[in-house]
């Protein structure tokens, strides 16, 4: 099967660079298009729509950093690799702000150039895989408000499936951020008793001497502060579902009298005699072993047989890291609604970090880091830079985006690595020294050395 060439366009105002490049860049197997400024390569990404822009930063008209912002307004999502004779670390951190794939000085060193559009086509495919996951997402990759596509899950929807009919309790199981409530509530819709309400209890979350009158109610005058008489869960939740999450926490004496009401089928209201008959569905859901629950003594043992007719496991983060991908695209596209942001979407980088992360907040986790990495990017990649520093590496590590050709000498290539580091980090002095693992005062005397302030 043949592929089509990558289509480049060359925009330089020195038309004996342009022929090199032209040149170079057809012995490679690229397609290449001319422009010999910023105006001309304008029309051209409408006409040509080349996959990778290289322009001179200086030119007549309209500078490469110009063009760069209009390509950027006009949404067209170019890799850029801008080259100029100067190295100027402020021009160089303009350029990166402004998204370009990378900085190269003149002369140019060809294999570096060849190595940077390396990068760049992976860049390219890397975005069409984000459009690629964008389609699945919308074409339904998962079941309901779930997403994911992996076997466990693909397990989950099966039982969900199933159970949903039936009108027997359900115990949910599985570690804080896995998706507890998600599964009760669609539990409830998928059921007959969807058209009632469903009420949701987090047992952890009310003081033990009010979860009693939370579930069964009061009457007026049944404690001091009873001013008023009201319903307790169970009634609210009549011809639905009542969802009891963390049954474990819920104190001994209560789980006592919350097994009879579920035995019996009728409630009592605190300080008072008559007995409520209600019609509900009760899901109950824990974060432990309930095995182990009951061994210690946090679940009463006639308790867990008595919900324990279907147990649904919900599996960890870490068990379906395939689903992590789709997951971290269904997080940028809900947040950028909520900021108005245009985030497309993950690095190879960034997404390789979050895939080797362990996630103990599971989704809920992976949920928060997506939220916080679309605030802050404020461009079409979320880099690692843009995760939470415990998601990165705690150590101090290469930036795997800077390329150091062969056969230079030291002094080329801890002046290239200052120079792009500052570029990644904003000419951020401290934090360039950070990541190299230097001091800052050591950065300085690097810059006055080679010039580039």
């Amino acid at each position: 099967m043949t592929t089509n060439p990558t289509r480049i366009l060359v925009v330089d105002d020195d038309a004996a660079m342009r022929e090199v490049l032209e040149m170079r860049l057809q012995e490679w197997g690229f397609d290449v298009c001319l422009a010999s400024d910023g105006n001309q390569a304008r029309e051209l990404t409408q006409s040509y729509e080349p996959d990778i822009v290289i322009s001179d930063v200086l030119m007549p008209g309209l500078s490469g950093l110009e063009l760069l912002r209009f390509l950027k307004m006009a949404r067209q999502a170019h890799p850029v690799i801008l080259i100029t004779v100067q190295a100027s670390v402020d021009v160089a951190v303009e350029a990166m702000k402004q998204g370009a794939q990378d900085f190269l000085i003149k002369p140019l060193d060809y294999g570096k150039l060849k190595s940077t559009l390396e990068c760049a086509k992976r860049d390219i495919r890397m975005r069409r895989g984000f459009r690629k996951l964008g389609a699945r997402l919308e074409q339904g990759a998962g079941f309901r408000e779930f997403i994911g596509t992996s076997k466990e899950m693909r397990q989950v929807y099966d039982f969900i499936k199933v159970v949903a009919k039936s009108d027997a309790p359900v115990l949910i199981t599985g570690e804080s951020g896995t998706g507890k409530e998600l599964a009760a509530r669609t539990l409830h819709e998928l059921s007959p008793r969807s058209h009632g309400p469903f009420i949701a209890i987090n047992s952890a979350a009310i003081p033990e001497s009010l979860i009693e009158t939370e579930l069964f109610g009061h009457e007026r005058g049944a404690f001091t502060g009873a001013v008023a008489a009201r319903p307790g869960c169970f009634e609210l939740a009549d011809q639905g579902t009542l969802f009891l999450d963390e049954i474990a926490e819920m104190p001994l004496p209560v789980q006592a009298k919350l097994l009879r009401v579920l035995e019996d089928g009728r409630v009592r209201r605190v300080g008072s005699s008559e007995e409520l008959r209600f019609n509900v569905r009760v899901l109950a859901a824990t974060n432990l072993n309930p095995r182990d629950a009951v061994q210690k003594r946090t679940l009463r043992e006639d308790l867990y047989f008595r919900l324990n007719i279907f147990t649904l496991t919900l599996p960890v983060l870490h068990h379906r890291r395939e689903d992590i991908p789709l997951l971290a695209q269904h997080f940028i596209g809900k947040f950028n609604q909520r900021h108005q942001t245009a985030v497309v979407g993950l690095s190879s980088e960034a997404l390789e970090r979050l895939q080797k992360y362990s996630w103990p907040g599971n989704v809920r986790e992976l949920k928060n880091v997506m939220e916080r990495a679309v605030i802050v990017a404020r461009k079409e990649w979320i880099d690692p830079a843009h995760l939470p520093p415990h998601i990165q590496s705690s150590a101090v590590e290469a930036d795997p985006s800077i390329i150091l050709p062969l056969g230079v000498t030291a002094a080329e290539a801890e002046k290239e690595l200052i120079l792009k580091t500052l570029m990644r980090t904003g000419n951020n002095k401290a934090e360039a020294a950070r990541r190299l693992g230097v001091d800052v005062k050591t950065i300085r005397n690097k810059l006055k050395t080679y010039r580039l302030n």
